[in-house]
């Protein structure tokens, strides 16, 4: 089948958001649209918080007991960080990188000042988890922390992905309704 649409799980999490009530429909179409956003500073301690735990880059900035418990919990040995993978969903091709890949499991670092148990159950980039099914992925691991407490959220191939897929879905229908705002003509597979 053709591609008609390639997404990325960013642009698929903003969606949701939409959805939710939390983003408008011009600022949903700026993000499909790759309108510059400046960085916030949360983005930004996340970035250097995941480069201080898997290069070691500016550890210092860091608590070094959270650094240590996020290690832990990283695939032995690590295959690869910054993974490529993407999956065909019909006529979507879901696309994105995974930030660590090992050879039982891939893992995702990630940080948040407001942490919910299962906040990453409907999380879309759990498409990574048939996207590496081949690479003998078994679960998909997100490490989370506050800066305070690490936790863990592990998914393997029994995961209910049909609400991520209605979403994609619905995503397109608006993608098409909405054809005519976007300027980024790369999410329609060109």
């Amino acid at each position: 089948m053709a591609v008609n649409y390639k997404l990325y799980p960013s642009i698929l999490n903003c969606f949701d958001r939409f959805e939710k009530g939390y983003l408008t429909e011009q600022e949903l179409i700026d993000r499909i649209n790759r309108v510059p956003v400046p960085q916030t500073e949360a983005q930004r301690r996340g970035v250097s918080f995941e480069e201080a735990v898997i290069k070691g880059t500016d550890e210092e900035a860091f608590d070094p007991d959270i650094l240590d418990q996020v290690r832990a919990l990283l695939p032995r040995p690590m295959l690869r960080t910054q993974f490529y993978c993407e999956y065909e969903l019909n006529n979507v091709l879901l696309y994105g990188y995974v930030d660590v890949l090992g050879k039982m499991f891939a893992a995702d670092i990630k940080t948040t000042s407001n942490y919910k148990p299962g906040q990453y159950e409907q999380n879309h980039q759990n498409f990574y988890l048939p996207a590496l099914r081949a690479k003998g992925v078994r679960s998909l691991r997100y490490i989370i922390t506050d800066f305070k407490q690490v936790y863990q959220e592990d998914y393997d191939h029994a995961l209910d992905l049909s609400l991520q897929e209605m979403q994609v879905k619905s995503f397109c229908d608006f993608l098409e309704a909405h054809r005519e705002a976007v300027t980024d003509k790369r999410i329609f597979g060109g």
